[in-house]
């Protein structure tokens, strides 16, 4: 009987072999709480960042940067309406920052913070939304024009440099079922009232009706409003004629010569002018980690950093240092960068009060129900 104790030996030998990685578990345990709060949370455009660019910053800053998306300004105002919140970051267009001034949703700006705040085009800086730039940092810029197969407009001697195109009966009959336009009733009103010759914030009540009278008219003729699935359909050749952004327009294009598709797909600005969208970072006040978003904006103000959205979806770029580390072939296409004279043809949205944005919700639903 004396000789029982003896297996307990082994026992305490693998208990002492198991300390180290006890310990190191432990260890790992006790620090995920300062981990977790080290994590930047983006709300943005989907594809909008570099996957490139955010591996290096999270590298710099030992953080993580987690992204929620949105589609339309629209959707991203009402997902905060609607209680979403913690976002550190957010990068609306130049309208809706003006709306999230207007809520007092924002935190300013510490400019000390933002060394690389000289790197920005004098051109995009006291915009109307934002005067002195107290809250935003323009960080890119589309164009919404119309983006087409060029094969099939050509070989059925459609034009491409109007909105008549996307407008008229005439022209819609040859494209009917091959149509996409942006789910997006202030982007939609606005080539329509551009077409019927008016300015994109005109206030006339009379003006939108028109306009809404002209979008319900060809509106048979249309596909589907589409706010990202026109991208792989102009790719795939299901749809001739997009109404969209000028980055969603370059990535198609790209996609669709590296699939070697028989067709060429193209995008152009029309003659009657269109809507230009100056998108930038700002502060959300429910964010926890400002020093966090501005060490990021200052990353992204870096010309080279800045470039690599460019280079990736051929987005407009406001950062004067990033143009020498942009490819050529996107900086010098007139429809991403486009030149002084097309410049005056471009608007930006104007915020909409309260009533004139019910009596666009009413238009909007009276549009999708006819």
């Amino acid at each position: 009987m004396s000789a029982s104790p003896a297996p307990a030996a082994p026992a305490r030998r693998l208990a002492v072999a198991l300390l180290p990685a006890l310990f190191g578990l432990l260890l790992q345990v006790a620090t995920l709480p300062a981990r977790a709060e080290d994590v930047l949370r983006l709300f943005n455009w989907n594809n909008y960042v570099s996957q490139d660019t955010l591996d290096r910053f999270e590298v710099q800053c030992r953080c993580r940067v987690l992204q929620d998306y949105y589609s339309d300004n629209e959707e991203m105002l009402a997902k905060l309406a609607a209680g979403a919140s913690g976002y550190d970051i957010i990068v609306p267009t130049g309208n809706a920052v003006e709306t999230l001034i207007r809520q007092g949703a924002l935190r300013p700006l510490d400019r000390a913070r933002l060394p690389h705040f000289s790197n920005l085009n004098a051109a995009f800086l006291d915009s109307f939304f934002d005067p002195g730039n107290r809250y935003s940092v323009p960080y890119a810029y589309t164009i919404t024009l119309l983006g087409y197969n060029a094969d099939r407009l050509d070989a059925l001697g459609l034009p491409h440099d109007s909105w008549a195109v996307l407008f008229e009966p005439r022209y819609l009959e040859k494209l009917r079922g091959r149509v996409t336009v942006l789910d997006s009733p202030r982007e939609l009103m606005a080539a329509a009232l551009l077409y019927l010759g008016y300015r994109v914030n005109d206030a006339d009540e009379a003006h939108w009706r028109a306009a809404r009278d002209l979008i319900i008219r060809a509106k048979p003729y249309w596909a589907s409003f589409s706010n990202s699935s026109y991208i792989k359909e102009l790719t795939v050749g299901n749809i001739w004629l997009a109404h969209g952004y000028s980055n969603d327009m370059f990535v198609a294009a790209q996609d669709a010569a590296k699939a070697g598709r028989p067709f060429k797909v193209a995008f152009s600005t029309p003659k009657e002018g269109a809507v230009l969208a100056l998108d930038n970072m700002v502060l959300h006040k429910s964010g926890p980690r400002p020093d966090l978003a501005l060490a990021f904006m200052d990353f992204m103000l870096d010309g080279r950093n800045s470039a690599e959205l460019s280079n990736l979806i051929g987005s407009g770029n406001p950062n004067a240092a990033a143009m020498p580390f942009i490819r050529p072939e996107i900086a010098g296409n007139r429809a991403v960068f486009p030149d002084a004279a097309s410049v005056k043809r471009l608007e930006m949205l104007r915020d909409l009060d309260r009533q004139r944005r019910r009596v666009l919700n009413r238009m909007w639903v009276e549009i999708k129900l006819r």
